[in-house]
């Protein structure tokens, strides 16, 4: 019998819908809508492309569904590219989950919460940070902000070091609260504010000149970010009580509720102030609360939504070692990863590892940084629901009906989205796309040297 420590199935549907609602609601929608006004220029554009967001993470939630029902094991992506491309595929994804699908996401959102916090400390806003290297778009810089960052970082780290359960409570604590902020919003505004619905007919100037169809492509990313997490609950499947029920109604409940929060948050900030006042604001939830209640009761909201942040991080903080787990389990990443202590059953090495790499990254150019993660994010996603066509042929595999009752118009849609956000975004944002494209290639390129360097008969599992 195996002794060495290992993950407890001990999450129930409730705490599976909490880590995908807090993974989804964060950054994206705290921090998009100010830059979609600027680059659309229009208020019906800017709700539709949070439309045309719900619909893709509906879509892709269905897909997932059914891989996560069918493939239970920790490790999302990594899974299910292995399973249907093989072990350099599966690679590929939890290489990039480590540098794009969280640690920079983490950075992200501890970045947007000092921007909300700055509402109170104007020193650890962003834009005050002191720049120490690079130029123009590329200008990477320290200062409040990344310190404040990094500090959020640690102690979410740290929680997480010592046991899921615990972790779990304060995210379903955090879940709550960040939902109820949302609501209390969205209602508050427009009932009480004083905003103004001849806003919604009130175009931007836009700050490019790209032509608005491909815009739209180009920002999609932003949104793909703002809804990514949809798929959280498949990072945890091994640790579900019972996966094969939970995994379909956490990520239908959660894609579903975010999905309506989003676009009640988008209505909201469009009747608070016009788009042309509203471009380019980082923390737009609190321009918009001081726009329709007044300097006073922004106050209060700022400091709720950076509450909300805190519970994105911790939710990806939680998340994304389990995926780096699951693959140094398989002998498919650093062994250090598969280690579990003994006591608190956590994968310390790679927690610890992630949050390293995460503050590093918080030195990144926000706009930058967000077009990276939605770059590299969407095309694994894509190549996931790709992987439906040939597992699906497995003998013995489950087909949910939610997939088969317009298969295969569900995936190759939600497939063609994708494949059209990744051609635009080569063509518009070059050399954001090469960062994606040299970081996916460094992971093929790893995993080659380290088949050949390898120790075959070299445990792939280290405990402490």
């Amino acid at each position: 019998m195996d002794s060495r420590p290992a993950l407890l199935r001990q999450l129930g549907v409730g705490s599976a819908i909490a880590l995908v609602v807090s993974n989804m609601i964060g950054t994206g929608i705290f921090t998009t809508t100010g830059f979609l006004a600027g680059d659309l220029g229009s208020p019906s554009l800017l709700l539709w492309i949070w439309v045309v967001g719900a619909v893709c993470a509906l879509l892709g939630a269905m897909c997932y569904s059914e891989l996560g029902v069918n493939l239970p094991s920790s490790g999302g992506e990594y899974v299910y590219l292995t399973e249907a491309f093989g072990p350099t595929w599966g690679f590929m994804t939890g290489w990039v989950s480590f540098f794009a699908g969280f640690s920079a996401p983490i950075a992200a959102a501890a970045l947007a919460f000092a921007g909300y916090l700055g509402y109170f400390f104007p020193g650890v806003l962003p834009d005050n940070a002191r720049a120490i290297a690079g130029h123009g778009d590329w200008t990477f810089r320290l200062g409040g902000a990344q310190w404040t960052a990094c500090v959020l970082v640690l102690v979410f780290t740290l929680l997480n070091v010592l046991g899921l359960q615990r972790a779990a409570r304060v995210q379903n604590v955090l879940t709550v609260l960040k939902v109820a902020v949302i609501v209390s919003f969205i209602g508050l505004g427009f009932l009480a504010g004083h905003g103004d619905m001849a806003h919604f007919s009130q175009p931007a100037v836009r700050d490019t000149a790209t032509p608005v169809a491909e815009q739209f492509a180009i920002s999609l990313f932003w949104i793909y970010v703002a809804y990514s997490g949809w798929n959280a609950a498949t990072y945890v499947a091994e640790e579900l009580r019972h996966p094969a029920r939970i995994l379909p109604i956490a990520l239908a409940i959660g894609a579903t509720l975010v999905a309506a929060l989003y676009i009640g948050l988008n209505l909201v900030f469009v009747y608070a102030a016009p788009l042309n006042d509203m471009k380019g604001k980082l923390a737009v939830g609190a321009f918009a609360a001081s726009r329709l209640f007044g300097p006073e009761i922004a106050g209060v909201f700022s400091a709720l939504m950076a509450l909300s942040l805190m519970a994105t991080v911790n939710a990806m903080v939680t998340i994304g070692p389990r995926v780096y787990y699951a693959m140094a389990k398989n002998g498919a990443f650093l062994s250090s990863a598969a280690g579990v202590h003994p006591k608190w059953h956590t994968p310390v090495a790679a927690i610890v590892a992630q949050a390293g790499c995460t503050m590093l990254m918080t030195m990144t150019p926000f706009p930058e940084l967000v077009i990276y993660i939605g770059f590299t994010l969407n095309f694994f996603a894509v190549m996931s629901v790709a992987s439906l066509f040939l597992l699906r042929r497995r003998r013995g595999w489950k087909k949910l009906r939610v997939v088969s009752f317009c298969y295969p118009f569900f995936p190759a849609l939600f497939i063609a989205v994708g494949v059209w956000m990744i051609v635009r975004g080569v063509e518009q944002k070059p050399f954001v796309s090469l960062a994606a494209v040299v970081t996916i290639a460094t992971g093929a390129l790893v995993y080659h040297l380290r088949l050949k360097s390898r120790d075959p008969k070299a445990p792939a599992v280290e405990t402490y």
